[in-house]
């Protein structure tokens, strides 16, 4: 999520690392036989159990619930193929972060397994609309469908966000799959999310003959800052046709045991805004201040008065962050610079709070400037990013989706995080439920057992390792999720708690 991202509020340079499109990873060969032997896999357990398509003609032919479905999704979302699959796709990814609007390596990697698996795509999406403030010109992501592409019948989107971070990795004991690329690193999950939705794309490649409907895949770039949920929309990724009906999104989750489902009702993530200020003073020599006009004076003071916005201006009973996170100036010690900058981020619960929050910050620069006889520039981000809400009406059958998946049985509840997410702006089009999947069990005994560290670090630590075990239970929660939303839907269901019922 947007947490802890930076966003640059000046043109940037290209990424000149940025590989040639043209040449194929030699990695993608391995990835490509991984998923080949999904395709030719049979299923599991043929004696106890029906074959998959019978079984999925089956639940789509019956009102209500199939006895041996929901075990055996279970049973091919965790075969030895898949998570050999999942392991080998998610190494190759996370050894070549990529950042934003330029991920070739990383969408030519899902293009090859989605050609493996046969699976029919479109690409060029999320075409980057501000280079002024992102490089690259964007166009890497990708929306691929699985089901009969009817207009007269439902369809439903899955996402999965694609982009790392300009961050120096620094996991140990990952020797073998370690990011390659100096200043990147996957230390938010991305790699994992990719690898889940590809998992249950082959899965539901398997019963594509027997679903009645239509599941869209969306794999999305620039998640970390770029609003590519937002242009994504912009581009039509729902209303194409079939157009979508509900949406259904997941992040791992270091905070939670692995295993673990967490998500709630109404608002879960919040609206971020980004903002960029510099102060214009006079600058001279550092022994004769009374002939300079300090920014550095007026930015600490600057500093200390924002603060002030949230304790004094907004009722205790709301919710709300100004978060100061860089501040630059100067760079001798006898010399006063003439411009200082700061940066940093607003977070709210509600749209409407964090453009007031956002005006109030400038109307304090303004007025802090003008007490200082400074002048005052104010640069924001060029998408703040909405409220990633789950819809009410929607949740508690997403919720009882989850329970099946969860070992534990439930979904747990959870506080609203005042962490942001893009998924918000396909949420804000479409009834959505964004799940939180637990995977921070932690504990050296990973090592042993994933072959990878501790896994309860926090999101964008540059030790962040993702518990692989968790990949598994993503693809599960996905294929529920699209076989019983489709069905939902075919059944004209609303969501309300008797429909619930009667499904599940």
């Amino acid at each position: 999520p947007i947490a802890c991202t930076s966003i640059p509020f000046k043109k940037v340079k290209p990424n000149e690392n940025v590989q040639d499109e043209t040449k194929e990873d030699p990695t993608i060969s391995s990835v490509r036989g991984a998923a080949s032997k999904l395709t030719t896999l049979n299923d599991p357990n043929t004696d106890t159990q029906p074959s998959l398509p019978t079984l999925i003609e089956s639940f789509f032919q019956t009102p209500s619930e199939i006895s041996t479905f929901t075990e055996t999704l279970h049973i091919h979302s965790n075969t030895a193929e898949m998570k050999t699959f999942l392991q080998t796709t998610r190494r190759a990814l996370h050894r070549k972060p990529e950042l934003m609007y330029e991920l070739p390596t990383t969408s030519n990697t899902i293009q090859s397994i989605l050609n493996e698996l046969d699976i029919k795509y479109t690409t060029g999406w999320a075409k980057n609309t501000h280079p002024d403030v992102y490089p690259g010109t964007g166009g890497y992501g990708i929306v691929a469908h699985i089901g009969t592409m009817s207009p007269t019948q439902p369809c439903l989107i899955l996402r999965a966000d694609m982009d790392a971070l300009p961050i120096l990795e620094s996991t140990p004991h990952i020797e073998t799959f370690k990011s390659t690329q100096d200043g990147k690193m996957h230390a938010c999950g991305h790699d994992g999310h990719v690898t889940m939705l590809l998992g249950a794309a082959a899965l539901l490649k398997k019963m594509e003959g027997e679903i009645e409907g239509t599941v869209r895949l969306v794999f999305q770039p620039a998640e970390e800052g770029g609003a590519g949920m937002k242009r994504m929309v912009e581009e039509g990724v729902v209303t194409l046709s079939p157009e979508a009906k509900l949406g259904f999104g997941m992040h791992v989750w270091p905070g939670l045991p692995t295993g673990t489902i967490a998500a709630k009702p109404g608002t879960q993530m919040a609206a971020a805004e980004m903002f960029e200020i510099t102060i214009i003073g006079k600058g001279g020599h550092a022994a004769m201040p009374h002939l300079t006009i300090d920014p550095i004076v007026t930015a600490s003071s600057l500093i200390l008065n924002l603060q002030s916005i949230i304790s004094r201006t907004i009722s205790p009973l709301d919710s709300g962050v100004i978060s100061v996170t860089a501040m630059n100036a100067g760079d001798a010690f006898n010399v006063i610079p003439a411009h200082a900058v700061i940066k940093g981020t607003i977070r709210a619960l509600t749209e409407e709070m964090l453009l007031s929050l956002r005006q109030k910050v400038d109307d304090m620069a303004h007025n802090t400037a003008t007490v200082h006889q400074c002048n005052v520039t104010i640069s924001y981000s060029p998408d703040y990013y909405l409220p990633s809400i789950n819809d009410p009406t929607l949740f508690p059958w997403s919720k009882s989706v989850g329970e099946l998946v969860s070992h534990e049985g439930i979904v747990r509840d959870v506080e609203a995080t005042m962490g942001g997410e893009d998924f918000a702006f396909l949420a804000n089009e479409i009834p959505s439920t964004f799940f939180l999947l637990g995977q921070g069990s932690g504990g050296e005994h990973n090592m042993e057992k994933y072959a990878v560290p501790r896994t309860d670090y926090g999101l964008h630590h540059p030790s962040f390792a993702l518990d692989e075990e968790v990949l598994p239970i993503g693809v599960e929660l996905h294929v529920n999720l699209a076989l019983r939303g489709l069905k939902k839907l075919l059944m004209g269901e609303d969501g309300d708690d008797e429909s619930i019922a009667e499904e599940l």
